[in-house]
C-alpha cells in the first residue's frame, strides 16, 4: 500500500511539473514599424537586444536581406565581427520611406523588466546613419506603448501574439 501511495504522489507531482516546464520561456511580439516620409532607398534596420553593459546580446530581426549592405549598420556589424550569430532565419525585406513593416520578435521573458533594451539601428544608402534610431528599455510598459524613433523610424508599436 505504501508503494501505491508513493506512486500516486509521484504521478501527481509529474502532472504538476510537466505543464510548468512547457510554459513559454519567451513571448512572440508583433512589431509594427511606421517609417518617416524620407526620399531614397529602402532602410536597413536591425533590431537587437542590448544587455545591461550596453553590449549586443542578440539580433532579433534584420529588415534588409542583402548581406553586402550589413556593414552600413556600423555598430551592429562591429559586434557581429566579434561574436557572429546565425541570422538567416531573422531577415526580411528593407522598408521604404512612408511604408510600414510588421515583423515578429521572439523575446526571452527573462529579459523583460531586467535592465535590457531594444535597439533599432538604421541606415539608408547615401543618407545619415542612426546607431540608435530608437532605443527603449525592455519593460512591460514600453512594450505596451507607442515608441517614437529619431531617424527613419517614425514610431514602433508592439502587440503580444
Amino acid at each position: 500500500m505504501a508503494q501505491l501511495t508513493k506512486l500516486t504522489l509521484l504521478s501527481a507531482l509529474f502532472a504538476l511539473f510537466i505543464p510548468l516546464s512547457m510554459h513559454a520561456q519567451s513571448t512572440k511580439y508583433k512589431c509594427m514599424l511606421q517609417m518617416t516620409n524620407y526620399m531614397g532607398e529602402g532602410a536597413y534596420i536591425v533590431i537587437s537586444i542590448i544587455n545591461t553593459n550596453n553590449g549586443y546580446e542578440k539580433t532579433l530581426y534584420i529588415l534588409g536581406a542583402d548581406r553586402k549592405w550589413y556593414s552600413s549598420l556600423k555598430e551592429w556589424d562591429k559586434a557581429q565581427k566579434k561574436k557572429s550569430e546565425n541570422i538567416s532565419a531573422v531577415t526580411g525585406a528593407s522598408v521604404s520611406g512612408g511604408d510600414r513593416a510588421v515583423v515578429t520578435l521572439d523575446i526571452d521573458n527573462a529579459k523583460i523588466n531586467a535592465g535590457y533594451s531594444l535597439r533599432f539601428e538604421s541606415a539608408v544608402e547615401d543618407k545619415p546613419y542612426y546607431a540608435k534610431d530608437l532605443e527603449i528599455l525592455l519593460t512591460t510598459e514600453s512594450l505596451a506603448a507607442k515608441n517614437d524613433g529619431t531617424g527613419y523610424i517614425r514610431y514602433v508599436r508592439f502587440s503580444a501574439n
